[in-house]
């Protein structure tokens, strides 16, 4: 499952066709759902393809400033036959002034197998050619 996610990404990336993926209004329709319990404001994401690499789900903002903290929902196709959907959570945190992914948690029912889960977590040591350390990541 991991490897059919990653390769599909480093797919894309290698045929110089990154911008299929980016959250942008070439890919999605968004619709506002408010604020959630949390503070966070909710936007709906509706992909305008079916593609692996697009998500079918919510990201979640900061309301004060807009910055994206996560998204989540379903693939909005499938990475292969013998995968019939995948759920995934991404995180994200700024850092060193830019926009970095920090957890990623994926579900995936298998056609034979059952559920499969990943969790992933990344670490910085530095970013915008400055370090990151630990405490400065969790705080921003």
């Amino acid at each position: 499952m991991l490897h059919a996610l990653l390769e599909e990404e480093r797919r894309s990336i290698g045929n110089g066709d990154a911008g299929s993926a980016e959250i942008s209004r070439a890919n999605y329709e968004f619709r506002s759902e408010g604020v959630d319990r949390d503070g966070f404001a909710k936007v709906a994401l509706q992909p305008l393809r079916k593609e692996r690499t697009l998500i079918d789900g919510r990201m979640f903002l900061n309301a004060a400033d807009g910055t994206l903290l996560r998204i989540e929902g379903r693939l909005a196709k499938s990475p292969s036959f013998w995968i019939t959907k995948v759920d995934i959570v991404r995180s994200y945190r700024v850092m060193n002034g830019a926009l970095m992914p920090v957890a990623l948690e994926s579900r995936a029912q298998l056609r034979v197998m059952g559920a499969a889960t990943l969790h992933m977590t990344y670490h910085y040591s530095d970013v915008n050619e400055r370090p990151v350390h630990e405490v400065d990541a969790q705080s921003q």
